[in-house]
This record gives structure tokens, C-alpha cells and sequence, in this order.
């Protein structure tokens, strides 16, 4: 083991990685403090060199395919918590500082999403089949961040009070219509149709979520108070009183924010507004992680909130609210993770040792990444006027207090 030490000994200060090459030899890296202490093996001499050259992605592929396993009872979980103690190390390393420039240099490329392209990538990561992510989401299969009142909140609570709040946002009448971009498993839909008694025009490129969905929909009997088309927001006609995209902008890419909030605009009626959540990072603008790009969302980004906020500028909309969401991501997908993990012996005979192994890597990655790294979830409220949203903010609390009773009156 030759080049391996030379990024290990200035990335691992905090905690202790211990590495066992493919001949037996061992190295060991960092104090043994303020972190966790990692033993792995690597399985053959090319895995060394392909993790040197690009650590983000190749340790993720070679614990995929059981070239990288763990010893003294230490877990993929331990070392990405290595990792996320150490992140500021990895950077100083030349040749993963050039690495991480041409990374930036061609995240356009990366995040191309045209019309058609777009379904496809999404249908890369959502065309699962259902049954899978049954295993580990809530109830109502909410797939993007809930909202914890407190930290010890069970999922399916925090995924409803995640419905409440956006609706109180929306400041909902009965009657009105909802154009929603991105509709997941229908669960918010069900929710705004039910509870809110409005009319919900619900777009989505996956046909896997959109027959689950109106499957949901029908149990609930939610049915006449939803229309589920397949269809890129790009190409939704009419106005509507709101329109509300959760979870979406993150596969929109940069090139196509401004699109994003032009087709936003447009299908608003006068005097509506919308309502944006999405992932965005507190940092500056960078690129998506390989591992993330290549197997997990393609043509997927975080942005940075001055992208957004240039964005919103550039396209002439109010933004009359913005709510950033800190450490409700990092609950969730804890949630996820342990829930995935007391399953995974089903998600296995699912889909298979290496894919189990992906999603156990992207979850313990993505949980991390929100308890150490720059990642949150900001929610926007967006107008074409500066009068279109209620000017003080205690609508949505009266809003949800009122969600609250009308929950209790229909048993939601």
C-alpha cells in the first residue's frame, strides 16, 4: 500500500482508521480521539489506487462489490462517520483538490435535465418498485424531509405535521385548486384533497409513484378531489390559486432554474402564490458527490441558496417567506436508515446483496451528511406580487391549529 497513506495521513486526524491491505500489511491513521475507530480490509492491490484517486466514489463501489469489509465490529456507518469528522481534510490533498475543480468545471454537464432526460433520471431513482421503499418510509410513503415538532417524534407524525405545515403555508380555502410539481407517492396530495378540500392537479415523470399513487388515492377515497397526470412541469397548462413542489427542485438542475420559476409563475393565478421545499446547502455553490450523481439521483443538485435567491431575481417573483429546516432531514432519514437496516435481510431478497448495499451506503451518507455537512431544507413562499402572501406570519400557526381540528372532525 503506496499512494493510499498519502491522502489518509492528511485527511484522518480525528478518530483512528486502521487499513488491512490485500498482502496483510497494516497502516493506521489519526489520533484515536473525537471520532470513531474503523478497521477495514481491502480486498485486492487496484482497490487502493481507485480509492486514491477518487475516495467518494470508489470506497462506495468497493464495498458494493465486497472488495472493502469492515473488521473488529466495525460497520460502513463508522467509517462515512470518519469521513464526515474528517470532511475538511479530504479537500488539501492536491490531486482530490484538482479532482473536486473538474467536478465544478463540468457540473452543467452533470445536471442536464431537458424535457425527456429529466424523466429519465428521475426514473432512475423512483422506479423502484414500490414494495422496496414500503419497507422503510412511513405509512403514506412521504419521501422528503419531515417536519419535527421534537426530536423524538415518530416518522409518521413529523411526515403529517410535514403535510400541515406546508398546507398552513398555503393558506388553503376549500374549493381552491393546487397544481403540485413533483407528487411522490400522492401522499400530500391525499392529504390537501382530504383535509383541505381543494382540488389537486398532480404532475409526476414516474409511472412506478403515479400507479402507487392513485392506488393511495382511491383507499382514502380522495379520488374526485385529485387529477394524477405523467408530465414534466414544463409542459402543465392553466393557472391555479397555488401551486406547491416538494422535493423537486433538487432534480431540476442550476441551468434550469430559471426555468423552474418562470413555469412556476406562469401557472399561477393572479393573486396566488407557490410553495417551495427542497434540499439546498448553506455553502457555496458547488457539484454533486459522484457516488450520489452515478447511482443515486443523475442529473441531480443541491444549490446553494444564492443560486436560488439570483434565480428568483432574475425571474421577477416575491419571495415573502423563507423557512430554513436545520436538523429535521438529519431526524429523518435516521429514521429511514435504522428502519432500512432492521429490514435489510427483505431488501435483499428484493433486489440483492450490491443494491443493498448502495442504499445502506446512500442513506448512512446522506444522514451524515446533514448532521456534519452543509446540507438543510429551505422552504420558500413565492408570489408575483408583494400582497399575495398574508405580511405576518401568524397565518400559518392559526392555519395549523385549524388543520389540527379539522384532522380530528374527518379521523385523518
Amino acid at each position: 500500500m503506496i499512494l493510499l497513506p498519502h491522502l489518509l495521513r492528511r485527511f484522518v486526524s480525528n478518530g483512528r482508521l486502521t487499513v488491512i491491505d490485500h498482502d496483510g500489511s497494516v497502516q493506521s491513521f489519526g489520533s484515536g480521539q473525537d471520532g470513531p475507530l474503523v478497521t477495514m480490509r481491502l480486498a485486492d492491490d487496484k482497490v487502493e489506487r481507485e480509492i486514491f484517486l477518487n475516495p467518494e466514489l470508489k470506497t462506495a463501489e468497493a464495498y458494493m462489490d465486497g472488495r472493502l469489509s469492515f473488521e473488529e465490529g466495525s460497520t460502513v456507518y463508522d467509517l462515512l462517520q470518519l469521513f464526515s469528522v474528517n470532511r475538511k481534510g479530504l479537500g488539501s490533498h492536491p490531486v482530490q483538490a484538482a479532482l473536486r475543480q473538474a467536478w465544478r468545471s463540468m457540473r452543467r454537464l452533470h445536471q442536464a435535465n431537458p424535457l425527456g432526460k429529466a424523466a429519465e433520471n428521475v426514473r432512475g431513482h423512483y422506479d423502484h418498485p414500490g414494495s422496496f421503499y414500503a419497507l422503510w418510509l412511513d405509512e403514506r410513503m412521504a419521501y422528503s424531509c419531515a417536519y419535527f415538532q421534537t426530536p423524538d417524534q415518530s416518522l409518521e407524525d413529523a411526515q403529517v405535521a410535514k403535510f400541515r405545515h406546508i398546507a398552513a403555508k398555503l393558506d388553503l380555502k376549500p374549493g381552491m385548486s393546487v397544481a403540485e410539481i413533483g407528487s411522490g407517492w400522492g401522499g400530500l396530495a391525499i392529504y390537501l384533497a382530504k383535509v383541505c378540500g381543494v382540488h389537486v392537479t398532480a404532475i409526476n415523470v414516474s409511472p412506478e409513484q403515479l400507479a402507487a399513487s392513485r392506488r393511495k388515492a382511491e383507499e382514502a377515497g380522495a379520488t374526485g378531489g385529485i387529477t394524477f397526470v405523467e408530465q414534466d412541469y414544463r409542459e402543465l397548462k392553466g393557472t391555479f390559486d397555488r401551486v406547491v413542489s416538494v422535493g423537486m427542485m433538487e432534480h431540476v438542475g442550476v441551468a434550469y432554474f430559471d426555468e423552474y420559476f418562470r413555469s412556476v409563475k406562469r401557472l399561477l393565478k393572479p393573486g396566488g402564490f407557490a410553495m417551495i421545499h427542497a434540499i439546498g446547502r448553506m455553502s457555496p455553490p458547488g457539484s454533486t458527490a459522484p457516488f450520489i450523481r452515478k447511482y443515486i439521483f443523475p442529473g441531480g443538485y443541491v444549490p446553494a441558496l444564492s443560486e436560488v435567491f439570483a434565480s428568483t431575481e432574475r425571474t421577477g417573483v416575491w419571495v415573502a417567506d423563507c423557512e430554513i429546516l436545520r436538523l429535521h432531514y438529519y431526524w429523518t432519514i435516521k429514521h429511514w436508515r435504522e428502519r432500512f437496516m432492521a429490514r435489510r435481510a427483505e431488501v435483499v431478497e428484493q433486489m440483492g446483496e450490491r443494491f443493498a448495499r448502495m442504499w445502506e451506503f446512500y442513506l448512512v451518507a446522506v444522514e451524515l451528511g446533514f448532521l456534519h455537512g452543509s446540507n438543510m431544507v429551505f422552504q420558500l413562499l413565492l408570489a408575483e406580487t408583494r400582497d399575495a402572501v398574508p405580511v405576518i406570519r401568524d397565518f400559518i400557526t392559526d392555519n395549523e391549529r385549524a388543520l389540527i381540528e379539522r384532522e380530528r372532525e374527518i379521523g385523518y
